[in-house]
């Protein structure tokens, strides 16, 4: 589907691919027509590879901080290597900034405790969760790709159009 222009100009369709991507990544599963689908799927499994080829790359830094008794003290941070760094500012400017929602019958208090301290929840859901779970598959199976599935529905009702399911395996 690399000329599929989805019936869309170029501006249109990047913003439709790029709020699927999100979605698919966000969710995990998103419903859709089988051209986008084929589209969305392709966009994110460069993402995918993309985090997994990088999300190792860390480097220990000692900074000095503030105790609680006020002095100076020395910790460990891990940060960012030069090719994770590389890697999430390009994912960032691909993918939108999602962010947490709170749940039902949850509390206000409970959940700022839950996403305290994550400012790029599915930044961080993408380097976290999905890269060390697909490396470890790779590894296991001797090959990258295939971190998506399209599963075709069938017809829609009304219009006709062929819709599917785009879904990280």
């Amino acid at each position: 589907m690399a000329n599929d222009k989805l019936g869309r100009p170029s501006k249109e369709r990047d913003a439709l691919l790029r709020g699927q991507v999100s979605t698919l990544l966000w969710n995990g599963k998103i419903e859709t027509t089988l051209a986008k689908a084929k589209s969305t799927a392709r966009q994110a499994e460069k993402i995918l590879t993309l985090a997994i080829n990088s999300y190792e790359d860390t480097t220990k830094v000692v900074k000095e901080v503030k105790g609680e008794d006020g002095k100076k003290v020395k910790k460990e941070f891990l940060n960012d290597g030069p090719k994770k760094l590389a890697a999430r500012r390009k994912i960032m400017g691909y993918v939108y900034d999602l962010q947490e929602q709170r749940q039902p019958k949850e509390s206000i208090t409970a959940f700022q405790a839950r996403v305290e301290g994550i400012n790029h929840p599915l930044l961080e859901k993408i380097f976290n969760v999905y890269a060390p779970k697909y490396a470890e598959r790779a590894k296991q199976v001797g090959q990258g790709g295939g971190y998506t599935r399209v599963i075709k529905l069938g017809m829609r009702r009304g219009d006709a159009a062929e819709m599917a399911i785009v879904e990280l395996i």
